[in-house]
This record gives C-alpha cells, structure tokens and sequence, in this order.
C-alpha cells in the first residue's frame, strides 16, 4: 500500500502546515482556508495542465511551416484547465520576495 503511505504522508504535512498557520497568525481558520484550497486546486489543475500538454502539442496542426498556438480549447477537450504561464503553479512559486504574490496569485 505505497500509495496510501504516500496520501497518509500528504494529509500529516496538510495538517502540519495548518496547525503552524493557527499558531503563527491572526487568523482564523475560515480567514485562510479559501485561499489555501485555491492554491491545492490550482496545484492539482497544474498538474492536469502539465499531464497532457505534451501530448497536445505534438498534434497541433502546422499551416505555413507554424504551429498553431496552444489554446483554451485544446485543454478542455483533455478535461484540463489551460494556465497561461504567468498562472502556472511553478512561476508563481518562483515570485522573489519583494514580488505582490497575493496580486499574482489573483
């Protein structure tokens, strides 16, 4: 059972992390817990996005020697979201610290 070792894993660093926001912060949990559930689904949604991206772009069409542009639609028939590369979950990650990550992120 490595995958439930893994989900096990998983849900002790969640709760880690959450017991560190209550006692690090303000904040009640329903102040936080939108905005952390925004960035796991959006980690999931990058994860969806990074599964079949490849795979779409190895049958866009050319017309003139060009490949065609990645598109919404490409992503949605994969049932996947399309993120353009300033919403993807790595360059968000990436902001340095002087970055406004809470702008970037919405």
């Amino acid at each position: 059972m490595p995958q439930l070792e893994h989900i096990e894993a998983i849900e002790k660093r969640l709760w880690t992390a959450a017991d560190t926001m209550r006692a690090n912060s303000s904040y009640a949990s329903n102040e936080y817990f939108l905005p952390v559930m925004g960035l796991i689904f959006l980690r999931h949604a990058y994860s969806r996005f990074l599964a079949v991206k490849g795979g779409i772009e190895a049958n866009l069409p050319m017309r003139g020697g060009k490949v065609r542009p990645l598109a919404k639609e490409d992503f949605s028939q994969k049932s996947a979201i399309f993120l353009r590369p300033k919403a993807q979950f790595d360059a968000l990650v990436a902001l340095r610290d002087s970055d406004d990550r809470a702008k970037a992120i919405i």
